[in-house]
C-alpha cells in the first residue's frame, strides 16, 4: 500500500489532477456560499436592526425557515424541487441535464458549472506550479477565498467580513512559519494595505465628493500585505489598477456601460494579489531588471 502511494506521489501530474478534482467539489460548495451567505447577512442585518429599535419580528413578518450553509439542502430555484446527489456532480450533471431542472425542465444558471470548473482550473494550476509543499494546501484556500469574495463583489458589491478577516488572520499566523513572508513583513503590509486604499479613498471623496470604493477593498488589500508583505503591494495595486482600467473602459466604450454605474473593485484586486501569489517574485525581478535597478 505504501508502495503504491509512493507510485502516485511521484506521478509528475498526480498532484495537479487531485486538486483539479478537489477543486471541482469546491466549486459546488462556493456556488452554495456565493448564493447564501449574502442572504444570511441580510437576515442578521435585519434581525439587529429589530433588537436595536425594539420591534417584534414575529408581529411584523413571519418567521423565516432555517436558513444557512447546510438547510435547506440544495433545490431548483424554480419548482423548489430538491435535488438529488447524483443531480448535484460537478459539471458533469449540469451537462447531463442539459442545464436544465430533471423536474420542471426550467433553465439553470450556466454560472455554477463555470465557478466549479473555474475552480477546478485554477486549483489545478496553484498545485501545478507550488508542487509538493505546505504552501500549496494554504494557497490553494486563499485562491477558494477569493472566487466567492469576487462573485460575491459582482451580485452585491460586497466584500464579506465572514471570509475576508479570517483568511487575513490566518495570512499573519502562516506569517509566524516564513511560509510566504516573515512576521515583520506582514504585519507592516496588513497595516499598510489597509491604510493605502483608506487614503486613496478619503483623497478620492475630498476630491470629488463620491466613495470611489468601499472598505472591503480596503480590508483585501490588507489581506493580500498580510499573506505575502508590504513589498508586493505596489505590484498588486498596479496590477489591479490597469485590469480594472481597462475593463472598466471597455465596459463603457464596448458595452455602453453607464460611467456612473459603480463597478466593483473587488475581482481586480482578487485577481492581481492571486497573480503575485503564484508569479510576483518573477514579476518583481522584471520590473526592476526594466527599470534597471
Amino acid at each position: 500500500m505504501i508502495q503504491q502511494l509512493d507510485i502516485l506521489l511521484n506521478l509528475p501530474h498526480f498532484l495537479t489532477a487531485l486538486a483539479c478534482l478537489i477543486g471541482l467539489l469546491v466549486g459546488s460548495f462556493l456556488n452554495v456560499v456565493i448564493y447564501r451567505l449574502p442572504i444570511m447577512m441580510q437576515r442578521n442585518w435585519r434581525k439587529e436592526c429589530t433588537e436595536y429599535l425594539q420591534i417584534d419580528s414575529a408581529e411584523t413578518e413571519p418567521q423565516p425557515e432555517p436558513f444557512n450553509l447546510v438547510f435547506p439542502l440544495s433545490r431548483c430555484p424554480s419548482c423548489k424541487t430538491p435535488i438529488k446527489p447524483y443531480q448535484n456532480i460537478p459539471v458533469v450533471s449540469y451537462l447531463f441535464l442539459k442545464g436544465r431542472c430533471a423536474k420542471c425542465g426550467n433553465p439553470i444558471s450556466s454560472r455554477y458549472p463555470i465557478i466549479e470548473a473555474f475552480t477546478a482550473i485554477t486549483s489545478a494550476i496553484v498545485a501545478w506550479h507550488l508542487g509538493y509543499t505546505p504552501q500549496t494546501v494554504f494557497a490553494l484556500i486563499l485562491t477558494w477565498s477569493l472566487i466567492a469574495l469576487s462573485v460575491i463583489d459582482i451580485d452585491h458589491q460586497l466584500l464579506p467580513d465572514n471570509i475576508t478577516l479570517p483568511v487575513l488572520w490566518l495570512g499573519m499566523f502562516l506569517s509566524l512559519f516564513g511560509l510566504y513572508t516573515d512576521a515583520h513583513a506582514s504585519i507592516i503590509g496588513a497595516i499598510a494595505g489597509y491604510a493605502i486604499l483608506w487614503a486613496v479613498y478619503h483623497l478620492f471623496k475630498l476630491a470629488t465628493g463620491k466613495e470611489g470604493m468601499g472598505y472591503g477593498d480596503f480590508k483585501l488589500l490588507a489581506l493580500f500585505g498580510a499573506w505575502l508583505g508590504w513589498q508586493y503591494l505596489p505590484l498588486i495595486i498596479l496590477l489591479s489598477s490597469l485590469v480594472g482600467a481597462l475593463i472598466g473602459l471597455s465596459m463603457i466604450i464596448i458595452a455602453k456601460r453607464d460611467h456612473n454605474i459603480p463597478i466593483p473593485f473587488g475581482p481586480y484586486l482578487a485577481a492581481a494579489g492571486w497573480i503575485a501569489l503564484l508569479w510576483g517574485n518573477d514579476l518583481n525581478q522584471f520590473y526592476l531588471a526594466t527599470v534597471g535597478l
